[in-house]
């Protein structure tokens, strides 16, 4: 097995740090002016981020279980593996490669490029396809970093987490400190919302939170997985939770709503009115820092489910190959970097972004749904970790991931229909070359 050629180098605090760097990346600095224009009452403003922050402490909390139980290189492919079968397993690895990562990179690329630009005086929307090739850059120069080691892929996601985490203190810290805002701006200004605005709302903060699971994806690489997953995965996820609803307080506080929804860069205008042109600069560069930091974390992770599939002969071999002097998986690296570069090149921000949550987040639910498959099932599998609150607490994720699948078919079916159908195209491709093989090779 390739598996053994891996070190496990991670500790708990690299684990940590992977968990709020891959999430912590454009959400909390764009989503802010389309959540309020959706939803124009400050205190259901913040009741938004409370309940995405709950739906995904859920998820934490569950999928906490599966990555103790199975302490494997691949994250969700194993655990949608485990629960439902291969072909479960195929298809998600499918997506991945064909849909989510390239996707979530380039969405990401794309944003720190314009902060990029931005931090040095270029206006991204003047820039022409500027934007795209330094997103196309930072994409390779994320890939070689991971290339060269975990271990330095790490310390550069840790280092972006301590910049933009330390950063969004301060401009919470700021904001109340330097008086530079009012009390009466968290109940003034309220107006009716709808229950499909909300809705909608609830998706772009979701968003904001995805990314809680992702360092299971490098379980293989983690000293002491057994314990290490599930701590680091829950200890992030409340960091994440505590400083985005403090830091949409602090919007609120310096910024009417009306104000931050129309105002697309909410936290370069609040560190303006906090610490002056100055604070928008800095501002820029944090969030150039941030999203780069996520590129990272997301090169990190994403190629050891190409990794894990081949070793588990459901892919093509020459992934599963892992670099003599750097042992890393640099093929499968290379492979999803390939990827996001020609996505960066031919979509927009927009499209990318929607493109990954209506492609991944079914399989969260799904995964998380395997809990009780498992439980019944597998009675005596090791859980030296067990969801808190079971059965509530998985079903309160799974029931999540229904709504927000449901709306997007609602809201935009062709769409919907269209990337449901690239990833259901996994299962021909799976019968054609891979179930006969693999049944053969066990």
């Amino acid at each position: 097995m390739h598996n053994a050629q891996l070190v496990r180098r991670l500790g708990l605090w690299s684990a940590i740090g992977l968990v709020i760097g891959v999430t912590i990346g454009s959400g909390i600095f764009r989503t802010p002016a389309t959540i309020a224009t959706r939803v124009p009452d400050p205190a259901l403003m913040l009741a938004v981020w409370v309940i995405g922050g709950v739906i995904s402490l859920c998820g934490a909390l569950s999928v906490a279980e599966l990555a103790a139980a199975f302490p494997q290189t691949g994250g969700w492919y194993v655990f949608l593996r485990e629960g439902w079968g291969r072909l479960a397993g195929f298809v998600f690895g499918w997506s991945e490669l064909v849909l989510i990562r390239a996707s979530a990179g380039g969405a990401i690329a794309t944003v720190f490029s314009e902060y990029f630009l931005r931090s040095l005086g270029v206006d991204a929307a003047t820039s022409g396809s500027l934007t795209d090739y330094v997103a196309a850059a930072a994409i390779i120069v994320a890939a070689l970093v991971n290339i060269l080691g975990v271990q330095i892929g790490a310390a550069v996601a840790g280092l972006s987490t301590i910049a933009k985490f330390g950063a969004l203190v301060v401009l919470v810290l700021g904001s109340f400190l330097a008086g530079a805002g009012t009390t009466a701006n968290l109940t003034a200004g309220a107006a009716p919302v709808s229950g499909g605005l909300f809705g909608l709302a609830l998706i772009s903060v979701l968003w904001a939170y995805d990314g809680f699971a992702d360092v299971s994806f490098a379980a293989g690489e983690i000293k002491d997985p057994q314990r290490t997953l599930p701590r680091a995965i829950v200890a992030g996820t409340i960091a994440i939770v505590v400083i985005y609803l403090a830091a949409n307080v602090a919007y609120l506080y310096v910024n009417p709503i009306g104000t931050i929804a129309h105002s697309s860069l909410i936290a370069a205008d609040t560190a303006r009115a906090v610490f002056g042109e100055l604070g928008v600069s800095l501002v820029s560069v944090v969030v150039a820092i941030s999203t780069f930091g996520s590129l990272i974390a997301i090169m990190l992770g994403a190629p050891r489910i190409f990794f894990a599939m081949a070793d588990d002969r459901m892919f093509f071999r020459s992934l599963a190959k892992v670099h003599p002097r750097f042992h890393t998986p640099y093929v499968a690296i290379l492979l999803t970097m390939a990827l996001g570069v020609v996505f960066v090149l031919t979509r927009t921000f927009e499209q990318l972004a929607d493109t990954f949550v209506l492609s991944i987040w079914p399989f969260y639910g799904l995964a998380i749904a395997g809990l009780y498959r498992l439980r019944r099932t597998r009675p005596g599998l090791e859980r030296p970790y067990r969801v808190p609150g079971y059965p509530v607490t998985p079903a309160i994720f799974i029931a999540a991931v229904v709504y927000l699948v449901g709306n997007a078919l609602v809201a935009d079916p062709v769409w919907t229909t269209v990337t449901f159908a690239i990833v259901l195209a996994g299962i021909p491709v799976y019968y054609v070359f891979f179930a006969t093989k693999v049944t053969k090779e066990e």
